[in-house]
């Protein structure tokens, strides 16, 4: 049995050293795995790519409510902007203009009356007995206040407004930045 083996493998052997450029056949099938192994792993719910700003379709939190979304932005300020030397203790308060805003797929029907007037109505579609979720819009913030003990000096002051302003895509006219004690 290992003498078939044997004659199998330098068969083949064989015939691998008579393709001509099989490094080039062996670098594609290399990039085509890794590709694969990496679209597979990128796309996993638990991707961390938590890039989160007022309108990020890339997020998979599970977010339920307006109040669980800002907490979560506020807590992830606090904790980018406390490592910023000279900042000190950070607390942070956001505002929102109106909470989230839900799409759904509907079907629109049209009809005409016998006296001529036209009638439309708009019916959600449903999946297993769901609602068909075609947008999902994130809450609108209003204004955020950062209280920083180290907000006194204006290096600080403006790298904490350059954080706010990064993380949440806000205006600087939204921000207020106090000097905590």
């Amino acid at each position: 049995m290992t003498v078939n083996f044997k004659e199998k493998f330098k068969c083949l052997y064989e015939r691998i050293k008579k393709v001509k450029h099989i490094e080039i056949y062996l670098a594609v099938g290399l990039a085509v795995i890794v590709t694969i192994i990496y679209f597979a792993f990128v796309s996993t719910p638990n991707s961390s790519s938590n890039n989160n700003s007022t309108n990020d379709d890339n997020v998979n939190l599970e977010i339920s409510s307006s109040q669980e979304y800002v907490n979560y932005l506020e807590n992830k300020l606090e904790s980018v902007i406390t490592n910023v030397k000279g900042v000190g203790e950070v607390n942070v308060i956001i505002t929102l203009e109106k909470g989230f805003e839900y799409i759904y797929v509907t079907e629109d029907e049209t009809r005409t009356t016998s006296n001529g007037t036209t009638i439309t109505t708009s019916t959600i579609i449903l999946v297993d007995g769901q609602p068909v979720l075609q947008e999902e819009i994130y809450p609108i913030i209003k204004g955020v206040v950062v209280v920083a003990e180290g907000a006194s000096d204006i290096n600080v002051k403006m790298n904490i407004l350059t954080i706010v302003q990064t993380v949440i895509d806000i205006d600087n006219s939204k921000i207020n930045i106090i000097v905590g004690n």
